[in-house]
């Protein structure tokens, strides 16, 4: 196993568990249901940890390009999932001081629901660099060619 196939395999967990967490949210917000923020907020610690592993797995499956037709498309998408994985580290321990300290105003629901909301737009952003990389750009596939001697 190659770390482009680990990095294949890995990212999808965070990208599900940030856009899940985010609908919990929102649910939360408008049911006023306590499990619904609480499953956000887990969710949103499970999808950073995710983030930060996606990261360290694309950081090895892009390791070795340093010029060709890949270069640029692999830059765009590494620094956009560097941003990513900050703003979940901050949006983690956010949620966390708001959580463990319980701040109910509404500025402090508003910060935490907007941090989330581009949190989830920033994923989508790297997901859809990551897309291109493959489909447009051809990144991580291998053309094997059929074997006609059987």
């Amino acid at each position: 196993m190659t770390a482009t196939h680990l990095h294949a395999m890995i990212i999808h967990f965070p990208i599900a568990l940030l856009i899940v967490g985010f609908l919990s949210e929102i649910i939360g917000l408008f049911m006023g249901k306590d499990f619904f923020k609480t499953a956000a907020f887990y969710l949103l610690i499970l999808g950073a940890l995710g983030s930060i592993t996606a990261y360290i797995t694309g950081s090895y499956a892009g390791e070795g390009i340093e010029e060709g037709p890949l270069l640029d498309p692999m830059n765009l998408h590494k620094q956009a999932a560097l941003f990513t994985l900050w703003f979940s580290i901050i949006a983690v321990l956010f949620k966390s001081t708001v959580f463990y300290f319980k701040f109910h105003k509404p500025w402090v629901k508003l910060l935490g629901f907007l941090l989330y909301m581009f949190l989830v737009i920033a994923v989508a952003r790297t997901g859809y660099l990551g897309g291109q990389l493959v489909f447009s750009h051809g990144a991580g596939v291998e053309i094997a060619l059929p074997d006609f001697n059987n």
